[in-house]
């Protein structure tokens, strides 16, 4: 079950869910954002097939994807939905389409599924996550706590850095 598109704030940018055509777009746009691990573009495309109901994608005008929202559901955890990346193509950044994005993936998610918290990791120099994260916590008067999830020293390489994960729950009706 899908839903119809949604209107975003910015004018004629319009959510909905994914399609395996986005793939190559929401890699783009991933590659782009200069915060996410890029996956390959492989992943992407299985991503928005096997995924598309827990992955909300923005489109302008012409169709075209300008952001999106990648998640699962967790299948240890009933009703929370782990949201894997949130980018932004730079058009479009600083206009609400990140958190319009979160509010409709999560509104549908929650619809079709049941929903009771999201969690998300957020590095602790992405500012742009955290505001996010913290935003929607306070639209869905919800609690949100952090714990580091993964240490810096867990990742195969230098220079990563822990992976803080962010618990926003319980959700509660979103603000007027």
């Amino acid at each position: 079950m899908t839903t119809a598109p949604l209107t975003s704030p910015v004018d004629g940018v319009t959510i909905g869910p994914a399609r395996v055509a986005d793939g190559a777009d929401l890699w783009r746009i991933a590659r782009g954002s200069g915060e996410l691990d890029l996956n390959s573009p492989y992943s992407y495309l299985l991503w928005c097939r096997d995924f598309a109901d827990t992955t909300a994608v923005a489109r302008d005008t012409s169709g075209r994807p300008v952001g999106f929202v990648t998640g699962y559901l967790r299948p240890d955890v009933p009703g929370t939905l782990f949201v894997w990346q949130v980018a932004v193509e730079g058009s479009h950044r600083g206009t609400g389409v990140a958190g319009t994005l979160l509010d409709a993936l999560s509104d549908r998610v929650a619809a079709e599924h049941g929903l009771h918290r999201i969690e998300a990791t957020v590095t602790p120099g992405n500012l742009a996550s955290d505001r996010l994260f913290r935003s929607y916590a306070r639209r869905h008067r919800a609690d949100l706590t952090q714990e580091v999830l993964f240490p810096a020293a867990a990742f195969p390489t230098a220079g990563h850095e822990s992976e803080v994960l962010y618990r926003i729950g319980p959700l509660g009706s979103p603000e007027a």
